[in-house]
């Protein structure tokens, strides 16, 4: 009974610190271009694994007409998502940081990594569309309700009222999905 407890216990922590999937919709006429974050959960909030170059999701793409990004894990996704991430930088401590390929055994689902870190922060900032000119007020940083390591909200409004974007999770069928919105 002991071993099948632990057993259970083991798989319950690996289930609460489960990278899972992130889905990106962008519903604006603006391209979204930034850094998404995954990290430990506790502090000093470490393993976390970033994006190494920039992320850009173009305008209008999102789940409705199939153009959304979606990862469902580090490696993975190099061979499924629309906009695949080569390489991430993954940090251990602040001083103890590396670019690590794709395709690394690090990076397998299942692996350290996955199981210690999960989607909660975006930064990013709105171009327009096929540009590198920003939308004047279309940025932030943005991570999950609760997060202990990041202090930021949850959502947002430009200051003229015609765009926002939020971050959330969903979790159905026992997977975690964090959304990232942009309207």
């Amino acid at each position: 009974m002991k071993k099948i407890l632990t057993i259970l216990s083991f798989a319950a922590a690996i289930t609460t610190y489960a990278q899972g999937r992130l889905i990106i919709n962008n519903y604006t006429p603006y391209d979204f271009q930034g850094h998404v974050i995954a990290h430990g959960t506790t502090s000093p909030c470490y393993p976390r694994v970033v994006n190494n170059t920039i992320i850009t999701v173009p305008a209008d793409a999102n789940t409705g007409n199939g153009n959304h990004l979606q990862y469902d894990n580090y490696r993975d996704q190099f061979g499924s998502s629309l906009y695949p991430m080569a390489d991430w930088n993954v940090s251990t401590s602040p001083n103890n940081n590396s670019v690590v390929p794709w395709n690394d055994l690090g990076m397998i689902p299942g692996g350290t990594l996955s199981n210690t870190t999960k989607w909660g922060v975006a930064k990013f900032g709105m171009v327009y569309a096929g540009t590198n000119n920003n939308v004047v007020g279309f940025s932030a940083n943005l991570a999950l309700a609760g997060n202990a390591c990041y202090a930021s909200p949850d959502n947002f409004t430009t200051s003229n009222g015609l765009n926002s974007g939020e971050i959330f999770v969903i979790t159905s069928g026992g997977t975690v999905t964090t959304y990232l919105q942009m309207y």
